[in-house]
């Protein structure tokens, strides 16, 4: 569940007419800041950019989907 500050924030961007991904950004600061005090068991910093940007698409922001594994499908072609 976001903090409440971050979801503030989200909508003083969403009122300002910011881009979807700077409303996602948010989402994203919250999770590195969470990563740094140690309340995850993540390091990875692209762990906590995907983490963002679910809660991000939970919370409503129109986000395009998650990119598919491109090199599954090549894999299974090849054999």
């Amino acid at each position: 569940m976001p903090e409440n500050l971050t979801l503030k924030r989200v909508a003083k961007d969403k009122r300002e007419g910011k881009a979807p991904s700077t409303q996602a950004g948010e989402f994203i600061r919250e999770e590195i800041h969470h990563i740094r005090e140690g309340k995850h068991g993540h390091v990875s910093v692209q762990q906590a950019v995907v983490i963002g940007l679910s809660k991000a698409r939970r919370a409503g922001i129109e986000l395009p989907p998650p990119p598919t594994k491109k090199t599954a499908r090549r894999r299974a072609k090849a054999i």
